[in-house]
């Protein structure tokens, strides 16, 4: 599956953005779906997941409640809502594909996810 993240920018904190993954090249419905950030030298950190038909999600304690993740598989679009934006989520947002939703969401990294889009940048300004 190939993936493609739009949707980065710049806004101001409180402000909000929408990220979106268009994934070609295989059933999309098939798929565990992701984001991730990075800021600069930073790792890679679990943003958000979403299982195969969209009713199961998880995310990680930092957005919890301030970004939504959601996917609409008749467009082959996984999106990330995010609102109350600070600056510490500044960073290269990625979107991420696996088949398989992970035993445990201790295990919910970015190891464990086989194909990745190329990053987005989102810079929220204080």
């Amino acid at each position: 599956v190939q993936l493609q993240a739009s949707g980065g920018g710049l806004v101001q904190a409180g402000g909000s953005l929408r990220l979106s993954c268009a994934a070609s090249g295989s059933t999309f419905s098939t798929y565990v779906m992701g984001w991730f950030r990075q800021a600069p030298g930073k790792e890679r950190e679990f943003v958000a997941a979403i299982n195969w038909s969209g009713g199961n999600t998880y995310y990680a304690d930092s957005v919890k409640g301030r970004f939504t993740i959601s996917r609409d598989n008749a467009k082959n679009t996984v999106y990330l809502q995010m609102n109350s934006l600070k600056p510490e989520d500044t960073a290269v947002y990625y979107c991420a594909a696996d088949k398989l939703w992970p035993r445990s969401t201790l295990a919910m990294r970015a190891s464990h996810f086989d194909y990745w889009g190329q990053g987005t940048q989102v810079t929220v300004s204080s």
